[in-house]
């Protein structure tokens, strides 16, 4: 169920969005409010779940996981005992950066971020000793084009 927001709520979430490292003064400034108010609109926020967890973005690349997959994965298990053994498979994988199950021909596609080739193998040849798929296909992103995690306020 979507919560509702005013225009002072989408400024202060689009400042956190660009940079979640403000500073609370910084910005009260930027959305012409003080700090108190802001700070009591994000905790609100909060309290209903729309802002879940403060993070960092990293450069994976930079990091050295050089390698973006994107995993196309068919199954003929759709049983519940299945998707709890597939589910436990992928939290227990950090190189699987998203999991989504998908309507049409595909089942679930991941988004796997690893070193190289090979790393991508080995995760791989673990996934498919733990949990029965009918057909894996591995797209090696070549650039990545547009990335982003901030919403259209």
């Amino acid at each position: 169920m979507a919560v509702r927001l005013d225009d002072l709520d989408r400024k202060i979430l689009a400042e956190l969005q660009a940079d979640g490292g403000q500073s609370l003064d910084d910005i009260a400034k930027l959305v012409g409010s003080s700090k108190t108010p802001v700070w009591n609109r994000i905790r609100k926020m909060r309290e209903v779940g729309v802002i879940r967890h403060q993070t960092y973005l990293l450069d994976a690349e930079k990091l050295g996981f050089e390698a973006c997959f994107f995993v196309l994965i068919r199954t003929s298990e759709h049983d519940a005992a299945w998707q709890k053994a597939f589910l436990r498979a992928l939290q227990g994988r950090p190189e699987v950066q998203e999991a989504h199950r998908l309507a049409g021909d595909i089942d679930y596609i991941l988004k796997v971020r690893v070193e190289n080739a090979r790393a991508y193998d080995t995760f791989y040849q673990a996934l498919i000793s733990e949990v029965k798929v009918h057909n894996v296909t591995a797209l090696l992103s070549m650039e990545e084009i547009k990335s982003t995690t901030v919403l259209p306020l």
